[in-house]
C-alpha cells in the first residue's frame, strides 16, 4: 500500500523550521511504514522560506515575472525536502524526487520529493506521483482543518465542508495557479486529480493523531473531495 502525503511547508517552516513538529511528524510516518507492505511518498512544500524570498523579490522588482517567483518557491521546497530526507535517514534510498514525470525507482520506504518547474505547487506533484504508482488518494495537510466555501479568514460566514466533488472544489478554488497562493489545494492539481478520478482528503497537518487515522483507513476530520 502507497499513501502520499503532500505536506505543507507552512508547518514544517512557519516562521523557524519547527523540529518538534518534524521530530513527531517522522515518527508517525516511520510507524506508519513498519509493515512490509506499507510505503509512503512525502511530497514537501516551501513554506516561509519561499514567501520571504518571493516577497523580496516582489519588492525589488516593479513588474515580477511569474516563473521566477515560482522558481523562487521550487528553491525552498527543495530545501526542506533535503531537511526531511535526511531526518528520515535510511527508510529513504532515493534522493529527492524533482521530477515526477521521469521513471523513479522506489526501492525505499519513504520517497520524498519537491517542487518541480513552475506553474503548478507541489501538489500537482503529489498527483503525478500518485497516478505513477497507483495510489488512490492523495492527503494533502496543511494550516486548515477543511475546506470551507470561503475563505474564514475574510468571510465570517465561511463553512466548513466534509465532502466536495471535484466540480464543487473547482467552483471555489478556480482554475488558475498564482505563484504563492493558498487555496487548500492547488487549482492544476485539482484538474488532473479530477481527470484521472483520485481522491484528496484535506486536513490539517499538525493533527497527527487525525493523520495516522486518515493513513490507517479510520475515522478522521477532514475533507474528502472525489469523483461525483
Amino acid at each position: 500500500m502507497v499513501k502520499v502525503l503532500s505536506l505543507g511547508g507552512s508547518i514544517v517552516v512557519p516562521d523557524e523550521i519547527d523540529t518538534e513538529f518534524v521530530r513527531r511528524f517522522t515518527e508517525m510516518l516511520t510507524e506508519f511504514v513498519e509493515p512490509e507492505d506499507n510505503r509512503a511518498i512525502l511530497v514537501v512544500g516551501g513554506g516561509a522560506p519561499a514567501r520571504r524570498y518571493q516577497n523580496a523579490y516582489r519588492k525589488l522588482v516593479s513588474e515580477p515575472d511569474a516563473a521566477a517567483l515560482d522558481w523562487i518557491g521550487i528553491g525552498a521546497t527543495r530545501l526542506n525536502g533535503r531537511f526531511i530526507k535526511a531526518v528520515l535517514g535510511g527508510l529513504c534510498r532515493e534522493d529527492i524526487v524533482t521530477n515526477p514525470s521521469v521513471a523513479t525507482t522506489f526501492t525505499g520506504k519513504i520517497l520524498v520529493a519537491t517542487g518541480w518547474k513552475p506553474g503548478f505547487s507541489t501538489d500537482f506533484d503529489a498527483v503525478i506521483l500518485a497516478e505513477r504508482f497507483s495510489a488512490d488518494t492523495v492527503v494533502n495537510l496543511s494550516n486548515i482543518e477543511k475546506v470551507f466555501t470561503d475563505d474564514p479568514r475574510t468571510n465570517p460566514d465561511a463553512q466548513p465542508l466534509d465532502e466536495l466533488t471535484w466540480d464543487e472544489f473547482r467552483a471555489i478554488v478556480g482554475d488558475t495557479w498564482v505563484p504563492g497562493g493558498n487555496a487548500p489545494f492547488d487549482p492544476i492539481a485539482a484538474q488532473k486529480a479530477q481527470e484521472i478520478g483520485l481522491r484528496v482528503v484535506v486536513a490539517s497537518g499538525r493533527n497527527l493523531e487525525n493523520v495516522r487515522s486518515i493513513l490507517h483507513g479510520g475515522d478522521y476530520v477532514g475533507t474528502t473531495i472525489g469523483p461525483g
